[in-house]
């Protein structure tokens, strides 16, 4: 088939959420795309970055389910840049919390 080279165009999600991971850290995520398509997660840079609504375009809208958060201390996830049990340990399970949290078995990361 042929190579997309462009983004897909803008959207905006269809769900934003917050998940409460520990006594300290609360996460912001969002859901945007098919709710029926391929769950993908997508993560953004850091420390400190967040995820932006260009993280939506990487993927066909009608054909996935897109997650994006923001990761323990960054963007709308609180509170804002604390490095309290902010580990890459805390991370991978954050991503696991947040998968089981929205009901998805299997997706693409």
């Amino acid at each position: 088939g042929e190579q997309r080279r462009e983004l897909y165009p803008p959207i905006e999600p269809y769900r934003t959420g917050r998940l409460s991971v520990d006594g300290t850290h609360e996460l912001y995520f969002e859901e945007s795309g098919n709710p029926h398509g391929k769950p993908v997660v997508f993560l953004h840079g850091g420390p400190g970055s967040s995820a932006k609504p260009k993280g939506r375009r990487f993927f066909d809208p009608a054909k996935y389910r897109i997650i994006l958060f923001d990761q323990r201390g960054a963007g709308r996830s609180k509170p804002h840049a604390s490095l309290e049990n902010n580990t890459t340990w805390h991370l991978v399970a954050d991503i696991e919390r947040l998968r089981l949290e929205l009901g998805i078995e299997r997706w693409v990361v």
